[in-house]
C-alpha cells in the first residue's frame, strides 16, 4: 500500500481508475479536476471539518492494482446512527478478493485511529450530489458526477462483510412521445381552476430563479435526510454555477398567482461531451464543449431536483407543470431521454412520486456499512 503524499502519486491514483477500465465500453472517464478537486483543502469545503487519506495498491511486479480514499467528516451524519461513523471512496481493484480486502483493511484501521465504529461506502468526501454509492444494477455510461463500476465489485464488498445500508434509485423515461391520459386531466383541470402558470428559467434574471429555488427547496425538502435549508446566497451561488451548461428549455418552475409552488430542474447530461475528452477541459475541450452545446448534441437530460410546495401537494401541479413543459422539450429541443438520479430507498414518498410521473427504475446504486465490533448488530438506513 502506497499513501499519497505528491502530484505523481496523486496522478497515479486518477490512473488506477482509467487503466482498469480502458477496454470498457460503457467507461466515461472523470474530469480529471473533478477528481482532484475533491482532494483539494482549497476547493473542498469538506476539509474545514473532515480530514483525508488515500492510498495506491501495488502488485509484487510494482504494477498498481487498486485505490481507496478514507475520511471523516463531523458533518456526516443518517439518521438513526448510534456509533460515530467514517467513510472510504474512490474504491477501485482489479477482481481479487485478498487485493481488495488490504484495501479496505488499510481504510479501516485508520479510521479506528480516528475514533470511528463503521465505515460507509463508497460515499464522497463532500456533498451527495456525486461520487456516492456502488452500482449494483444497470451498467450502463454513467452519469456526470456519477460512480461507475464493475460488477464484481458488490462481491468484492459484501464477501469482505460490508452490508447494503441503503439504495439509491435512478428512474428514466422516454421524453417523446404522448404522455399518460392523467397528465393531461391534471394539466387541464388546473388550467381551468385559473391563477397557475409554468415557465422556463431566464438566465439573464438568474438570482430571480434562484429565489424562487429557495422558496420551493425550503418548503419542499429541507428537514429532510440530509438536507438543510438554503440561503438565498447559497442558491445565487449555485445558479451561477450551472449558468453556463443550464438549457432555459428544460428548467421549469410552477406558480401560482406568481408565488412560485414547484420545480422541475433538468441539466443536460454532460458526460455525453466528456466522453470524448479523456478527462481534459482545457481551451481546446471547452471549445469542443461549446460546439456539442450549440449543435444541440446532448441527448439525455438529468433531474438536477423536483418538488412540489407541500400545500399545493396532491393538486396535480406536477401534471400541470410537466405537461407545460413537454409542449417545449418534446418540440422545440433534441432531448430523447430523461433521468431522475439519487432517491433513497428509504425516501418512499419520492420513489412513488418518481413511478406516479411514469418513470422506470433504470440503474440503482448501493451505499453500503460496515460495522468494526462485527458483535453489534446491523441496521439499515430508517425509512422517512
Amino acid at each position: 500500500m502506497v499513501e499519497v503524499t505528491n502530484e505523481r502519486l496523486a496522478k497515479a491514483f486518477i490512473e488506477v481508475n482509467v487503466k482498469l477500465y480502458k477496454q470498457d465500453k460503457n467507461y466515461i472517464r472523470p474530469l480529471d479536476k473533478d477528481v482532484e478537486e475533491v482532494f483539494d483543502p482549497e476547493k473542498n469545503k469538506a476539509f474545514r471539518d473532515g480530514k483525508l487519506i488515500r492510498w495506491i495498491l501495488k502488485n509484487e511486479d510494482g504494477n498498481y492494482i487498486g485505490r481507496i480514499a478514507a475520511f471523516v467528516m463531523d458533518k456526516y451524519r443518517n439518521k438513526g446512527d448510534k456509533v460515530k461513523v467514517g467513510c472510504t471512496g474512490f474504491f477501485d481493484c482489479i477482481n481479487n478478493q485478498p487485493a481488495a480486502n488490504l484495501l479496505f483493511d488499510t481504510a479501516r484501521q485508520w479510521l479506528q485511529q480516528q475514533g470511528c465504529e463503521a465505515m460507509d461506502g463508497p460515499v464522497n468526501f463532500g456533498e451527495r450530489d456525486k461520487w456516492w454509492g456502488l452500482v449494483v444494477e444497470g451498467f450502463s455510461p454513467p452519469l456526470y458526477g456519477m460512480n461507475y463500476n464493475f460488477p464484481y465489485y458488490k462481491d468484492l464488498f459484501e464477501n469482505y462483510g460490508f452490508q447494503v445500508f441503503f439504495y439509491q434509485n435512478c428512474y428514466s423515461r422516454k421524453v417523446q412521445g404522448r404522455l399518460e391520459d392523467r397528465f393531461y386531466s391534471g394539466h387541464e383541470k388546473l388550467k381551468k381552476r385559473g391563477g397557475f402558470s409554468a415557465r422556463t428559467v431566464d438566465k439573464s434574471n438568474i438570482e430571480k430563479y434562484a429565489k424562487d429555488f429557495v422558496k420551493v427547496y425550503n418548503s419542499a425538502w429541507a428537514g429532510h435526510e440530509g438536507n438543510k435549508e438554503m440561503t438565498l446566497e447559497a442558491a445565487v451561488k449555485l445558479f451561477n454555477k450551472m449558468k453556463p451548461v443550464l438549457d432555459e428549455r428544460i428548467a421549469w418552475f410552477a406558480y401560482y398567482n406568481d408565488d412560485p409552488v414547484a420545480m422541475y430542474v433538468n441539466l443536460p447530461d454532460l458526460n455525453q461531451a466528456f466522453r470524448q475528452m479523456n478527462g481534459k477541459f482545457g481551451l481546446l475541450e471547452k471549445l469542443r464543449f461549446l460546439w456539442f452545446q450549440r449543435t444541440g448534441q446532448f441527448k439525455r437530460m438529468v433531474g438536477v431536483i423536483f418538488g412540489v410546495v407541500p400545500r399545493f401537494q396532491g393538486l396535480g401541479v406536477d401534471y400541470f407543470m410537466i405537461v407545460e413543459a413537454a409542449y417545449v422539450i418534446q418540440n422545440k429541443t433534441n432531448y430523447e431521454d430523461t433521468e431522475l438520479q439519487w432517491i433513497g430507498d428509504w425516501n418512499p414518498k419520492m420513489n412513488n412520486v418518481s413511478r406516479h410521473l411514469s418513470f422506470n427504475i433504470s440503474r440503482r446504486l448501493a451505499t453500503y456499512r460496515y460495522m468494526f465490533d462485527r458483535t453489534v448488530p446491523f441496521e439499515r438506513h430508517p425509512m422517512l
